[in-house]
């Protein structure tokens, strides 16, 4: 499934390329592309930061069998590959877990593929969400400031998983007990600090612009 993800990619980006009229492109990836990695800074001092230019490793998504996470990484990938050299703007969105009223029910299958490891992500402060609503916002910024700014990858989250609360609530509202959070205590602090900056960056200048722009017409 993972290589047919791929493959879907990839000529999604053929197909854009193709046509004539088509020469921007937002393509929704995941956070999952960028949380798993090899290499552990448990020797730092200070927490490593996980942003947009971290990628998942896709060896170690193979060795825990994180299948979902593994096509999701091997799909952006490929859509870079082949947007490459192109006369194609592309620019990647990678959003945590979509939450939102009702979202979770309709969504409930991806929402427990998206979970596979997220004892892992919640012990290593990597587990977090995103209203859905802040997702579709975030691809309208992207696209619009595309032909300035906007640019390569961008982690979309609004909240961090952090408190046994937190993660027994999700677990709840998702109707999947014992996935998220475990009582086995952890011996050691939060080894990564997720970082949102680019994104938040470019949403705050647009809705800056849109403001400014009502002040105008209504003064």
């Amino acid at each position: 499934m993972a290589d047919m993800e791929a493959r879907a990619a990839e000529r999604v980006i053929e197909a854009c390329v193709r046509t004539q009229s088509v020469r921007k492109c937002v393509f929704t990836s995941s956070l999952l592309a960028c949380v798993w990695r090899q290499n552990s800074p448990r020797n730092h001092r200070l927490a490593t930061i996980v942003d947009e230019n971290c990628w998942s490793d896709e060896s170690l998504l193979r060795d825990k069998k994180l299948w979902f996470a593994l096509g999701k990484t091997m799909a952006e990938k490929a859509a870079w590959r082949a947007a490459r050299g192109r006369d194609l703007k592309l620019v990647t969105v990678c959003p945590a877990l979509v939450t939102g009223p009702g979202f979770r029910r309709r969504n409930s299958t991806g929402s427990i593929a998206y979970l596979k490891g997220a004892r892992e992500m919640f012990a290593e402060g990597l587990l977090a969400t995103v209203d859905v609503s802040k997702v579709a916002e975030a691809h309208v910024s992207v696209y619009e400031a595309m032909g300035s700014t906007a640019c390569g990858r961008y982690i979309c989250y609004d909240h961090i998983i952090q408190r046994k609360e937190e993660a027994v609530e999700l677990e709840r509202q998702l109707g999947i007990p014992n996935r998220i959070y475990s009582e086995t205590p952890t011996d050691h602090p939060t080894w990564f600090d997720l970082c949102n900056r680019k994104i938040s960056r470019l949403m705050s200048s647009r809705r800056r612009c849109t403001y400014d722009v009502y002040s105008m017409v209504y003064n």
